[in-house]
């Protein structure tokens, strides 16, 4: 198969049936990175206990807090290689690639000094409960010696995303996620090294996918081919990628700290809540990759479309992607809710763990489809340059909301459906927010002004 197979054309065509094949091999690799985290919850749940079941589950929150931030520039980069693609600056395409994989590289080392000396006291402040907290804060601390790797796969996909190349990070995760898999039950039942083994595992496979994309971007024909001997920030496109990234990241982190309060008060009912909260949401994440996939795609193609100057596509993008995003999370968030109790099997054989579970799939995972079309109009103000709009629509939208939200309604009503029904909620109030900003952007921003003869 030639290099050339695996871009889509983005700017010509039929938009639909170029969405979806752009959208199904991420969908994979997103559930395939989740796989690592996945086989980590369930090689924990059924071979070290539920009390280390509930030490690995209850640290994502923590762990995207503290990397959300980072992972936001690679949206930056998205965006950015995406637009030079569009308009063809070949070496402006080359400036971002490079600026981009060297921000990765100091990015994961930056996470490595803030993991390692904050873990243990952001747990304590999250409440977590004695009988977890020193096995959740080693399970961190082996998690964030290998964030280095974690970025430089993260913001190479985005590179190879901003092509429509999303094939070979499909392939680069399957060969990755097997490892994983056969590394976590080596180390878990064979060494007993309980959940610092399923850290080592995960690590590793993550060093392996890192490698690949680098092997991959350095064989590259085009603008965007790696020279790592060329490796350098260019101050002009950090500072645009941070102008579109930088807000994003700060988005997602404030999100994540609005979780952190949400798993803070899960803590307080206890382990076993803890637990059933653990699984449930390892299963609904599949649902979310599976949109924000969706939602990837209308970034990149709103991007490449933005710089090719076709204001006429932007519209088809935003219906062909609300339309894929509603079927992919009514289908998904339905599914895992009637098959709920078999799924939570797979992470643990306790009732009471299994019931918690299922609370949370009900609140949570069958509404999941608003949270998608928050998502993708969101995804088209990113597309077209808008940074700060859609940060603050969405803090001010869900993140606020929420912390108010746990002050009032669950402080008066301490039941778990009460805390969870936030979330819903929430996206429901952003997404028509986001709506609202999306037909202001229409009328003012300088592609459309063009298209309609007005001047910029």
């Amino acid at each position: 198969m030639s290099k050339r197979s695996y871009k889509i054309d983005m700017c010509n065509g039929p938009v639909l049936p170029k969405v979806i094949a752009f959208s199904l091999p991420l969908m994979l690799s997103g559930c395939l990175q989740l796989l690592f985290n996945a086989a980590d919850v369930i090689v924990v749940g059924r071979f070290a206990g539920s009390e280390s079941l509930a030490a690995v589950g209850s640290t994502s929150s923590l762990t995207n807090l503290l990397i959300n931030l980072f992972i936001g520039l690679s949206i930056g980069t998205n965006v950015m290689v995406g637009h030079t693609l569009g308009s063809n600056d070949t070496k402006g395409t080359r400036d971002n690639v490079h600026t981009a994989i060297t921000v990765s590289m100091l990015s994961g080392i930056a996470l490595i000094v803030i993991g390692l000396l904050f873990t243990k006291p952001l747990l304590i402040w999250m409440g977590a409960p004695r009988d977890v907290l020193s096995k959740a804060a080693l399970y961190l601390k082996i998690i964030f010696i290998g964030m280095p790797a974690n970025m430089v796969y993260n913001f190479g996909s985005a590179v190879l995303r901003a092509t429509g190349d999303t094939k070979r990070p499909l392939y680069f995760l399957s060969a990755a996620g097997a490892i994983n898999v056969v590394l976590n039950l080596f180390f878990v039942i064979c060494l007993h090294l309980d959940v610092a083994g399923v850290a080592l595992a995960t690590i590793i496979s993550q060093c392996i996918s890192a490698v690949l994309i680098l092997i991959c971007l350095c064989r590259m024909d085009g603008p965007c081919r790696l020279d790592i001997r060329r490796l350098y920030i260019h101050p002009g496109r950090l500072r645009r990628m941070m102008k579109i990234g930088l807000p994003a990241g700060i988005q997602s982190s404030l999100f994540s700290f609005s979780n952190v309060l949400i798993q803070s008060s899960i803590n307080s009912f206890g382990s076993v809540v803890m637990a059933g909260n653990s699984a449930g949401a390892s299963i609904e994440q599949f649902v979310y990759i599976s949109m924000n996939a969706v939602h990837q795609a209308t970034v990149s193609f709103t991007s490449q479309n933005n710089g090719a100057g076709k204001a006429e596509r932007i519209n088809q993008i935003l219906f062909s992607c609300l339309g894929l995003v509603t079927v992919v999370g009514l289908l998904m968030g339905i599914g895992v809710n009637l098959f709920s109790t078999p799924l939570l099997s797979i992470y643990s054989s306790d009732p009471a763990v299994i019931a918690a579970g299922k609370v949370r799939l009900l609140w949570i995972s069958a509404p999941y489809f608003l949270c998608g079309i928050m998502e993708i109009i969101m995804g088209i103000m990113r597309g077209l340059g808008y940074a700060i709009t859609p940060m603050i629509v969405s803090l001010s939208g869900a993140c606020l909301f929420r912390v108010i939200w746990i002050a009032t309604a669950f402080a008066w009503f301490p039941t778990q459906g009460v805390l969870l029904v936030s979330y819903p909620v929430s996206w429901l109030l952003t997404a028509a927010a986001h709506a609202a900003t999306y037909l202001y952007a229409r009328k003012h921003h300088p592609l459309f002004r063009k298209a309609n003869g007005q001047s910029a």
